[in-house]
């Protein structure tokens, strides 16, 4: 049996009874922009740091300046950027993944098979990055949020296309196979002459 053909970037689908492999389709985290405000902290404590060492009144010493800009540093800047590194998102042929955390992972998935609703909801901030939040309802599971996503559209679009192609799939593995001639019996072999 050959290959259907592929139209409008559809992945292939394959032969009849043939195991189908999980292929990454996307990975992603939410939209980088959260991250503004600790960039502007660190360029502040930066200024502020280079203004004030050494120009410290009396009772303070430079290494208390130091000390400080390094506790704000790590709290508003090297966390928040843990968390939205720690926080990724997957899509595959087969589910879509969320994973959330730096050291303990707590990972939540969600099966193309079995079907669920999308719904997009994008902000005037959202729109003008093209940015959104996706999420995902199965009607059994706890929704599954996939918040302020970039590109929301193309990501959109891949998940119609990934339930679509899982349903197609399951349905026709579900059909008996038609029957058809026996498969060929492999030759026996010949014992040597003694």
């Amino acid at each position: 049996m050959t290959q259907p053909t592929s139209y409008g970037g559809r992945p292939l689908t394959p032969a009849p009874g043939a195991p189908t492999p999980e292929l990454l389709v996307a990975r992603f985290r939410g939209h980088a922009r959260r991250l503004t405000w600790s960039a502007l902290v660190l360029i502040a404590i930066a200024g502020a740091c280079g203004y004030f060492y050494g120009n410290l009144p009396a009772p303070f010493e430079n290494w208390m300046l130091l000390a400080a800009a390094a506790a704000v540093i790590l709290l508003l800047v090297v966390l928040p950027y843990l968390s939205w590194l720690g926080h990724v998102y997957t899509i595959t042929t087969r589910r879509v993944m969320e994973r959330r955390g730096v050291f303990a992972a707590k990972r939540r998935e969600l099966a193309h098979v079995r079907g669920y609703t999308l719904k997009v909801h994008r902000g005037p901030l959202q729109r003008m990055w093209g940015a959104g939040t996706i999420t995902l309802a199965n009607g059994i599971d706890e929704p599954l949020r996939l918040a302020d996503i970039p590109t929301v559209e193309l990501v959109h679009e891949a998940l119609v296309d990934q339930v679509e192609v899982n349903q197609i799939l399951a349905h026709r593995d579900a059909q008996p196979l038609p029957p058809g001639p026996p498969p060929p019996v492999p030759p026996q072999p010949v014992a040597p002459p003694a």
